[in-house]
């Protein structure tokens, strides 16, 4: 049975959808304040969240944040503003979709469908601060997007794969740049280089360790 957690101060609201929710056989938690709700949500296996953008203790944008920087649990953003910036704002903090209120219970119910099934379909790897999302073909470190190469992608995305796992220069030329290349071991010396560089900004340069004699590996 899938589970849902409602983030939402106004009860009567969050105990409504609820029931709806448990007529449609989903398991049902609720909180009414943000740190209830963050706390939940970390703890906790949660299919989806329903989060309210203002909220008493924590807002919703600050709950959405600290979330997202640990988990891909899909968020769908509750919020009584129809500002076209507070959409925006939402969606930077990491939320997947939105809706304003007052909403029909068959629209909710049907955003929910979908960003459940989008998340079943997408692949995020995540180590700390960073999440490789392999179907976008996309890194964002937090909520910040890292311009890569489709190179460097691919050999971040190796390493991330095989975190904690030594790589020799040949595996990763193998897995990168195809068993039949040609192109020298010092390849990627380089471009492990360049990946450190695009790092650095954020303090991260240092997850790629060098492993002398070896090869490479992310930690």
């Amino acid at each position: 049975m899938r589970k849902i957690l409602i983030i939402e101060d106004e009860q009567n609201l969050a105990r409504f959808i609820e029931l709806e929710l448990t007529h449609e056989n989903y398991e049902v938690q609720i909180a009414n304040d943000g740190k209830e709700g963050l706390a939940r949500a970390l703890a906790e296996d949660i299919d989806c969240i329903l989060l309210d953008l203002m909220l008493p203790e924590m807002n919703g944008l600050e709950v959405c944040q600290r979330v997202r920087a640990v988990k891909d649990t899909p968020i769908l953003m509750i919020t009584a503003k129809g500002d076209t910036q507070d959409k925006v704002t939402g969606l930077d903090y990491g939320a997947d979709d939105y809706i304003v209120k007052p909403f029909d219970i068959e629209e909710l119910l049907a955003r929910l469908r979908v960003i459940m099934r989008r998340n079943e379909s997408t692949e995020i790897l995540r180590i700390g601060e960073l999440s490789i999302d392999e179907d976008a073909f996309k890194v964002y470190v937090g909520n910040q997007n890292l311009e890569l190469t489709k190179t460097e992608f691919e050999l971040l995305k190796l390493l991330a794969e095989h975190r904690n796992h030594v790589l020799t220069r040949e595996q990763i030329l193998t897995h990168v740049w195809g068993y039949d290349s040609e192109v020298e071991t010092n390849v990627v010396d380089v471009y492990i280089r360049y990946l450190r560089n695009k790092l650095k900004p954020f303090q991260l340069q240092r997850m790629i360790e060098t492993v002398r004699g070896v090869g490479y590996v992310i930690r």
